[in-house]
């Protein structure tokens, strides 16, 4: 009775290091060519709110059906709320050169505006693009004019290249949301 326990735990033990572990991928930062001159010295990215499916740790790919599919073992590397918050930071730091940082604002001195996206879609679909819409919100601080307005980008990507082809869309269509966002919501 004694060596049957400890034979439990060692099986247990050797299944449990053999099950597979998910895989995960990273969104990389793609190039930034241009610069974009806003109105704003500092921007806090604000709330971004993602749909259930681009908000799961799951990369959602639409068929050709129109049905949304996953797989358990494929997922972001990062929390893709969190993540895309972080990448449209970044990317609009690139961009314009303004201190720009994501909730919470961790200066001491106020941000000059804040700015919020409400995502309606973030999906890669059978067809090969990687579609990005809804709307944004720019709150400014001074009682300055107030902006807003919707989004609708979409970048190619190869629909065989797997879950690294669409975390680079994915990288590319948020580096061209800010770049939208950066001439048409903060100027």
């Amino acid at each position: 009775m004694s060596l049957t326990k400890p034979a439990i735990i060692g099986v247990t033990l050797l299944l449990g290091a053999c099950a597979s572990q998910p895989d995960l991928y990273p969104v990389m930062a793609p190039t930034v060519a241009e610069k974009v001159r806003i109105s704003f010295r500092a921007v806090e990215v604000r709330d971004i709110s993602l749909p259930n499916y681009a908000a799961a740790d799951e990369i959602a790919v639409q068929d050709a059906n129109g049905k949304l599919v996953t797989k358990s073992d494929t997922l972001w590397a990062d929390n893709p709320e969190r993540a895309v918050g972080l990448e449209l930071s970044r990317n609009l730091t690139r961009l314009t050169g303004a201190r720009i940082a994501s909730e919470p604002w961790p200066f001491e001195s106020f941000p000059d505006a804040r700015l919020e996206l409400r995502f309606e879609r973030l999906l890669a679909g059978a067809d090969g693009q990687f579609r990005a819409s809804g709307q944004y919100f720019v709150g400014v601080t001074d009682g300055g004019r107030e902006r807003s307005g919707l989004f609708d980008l979409a970048v190619p990507f190869d629909p065989t290249g797997g879950p690294h082809a669409i975390a680079s869309a994915r990288g590319q269509v948020i580096l061209d949301l800010a770049a939208y966002i950066a001439r048409n919501g903060l100027r």
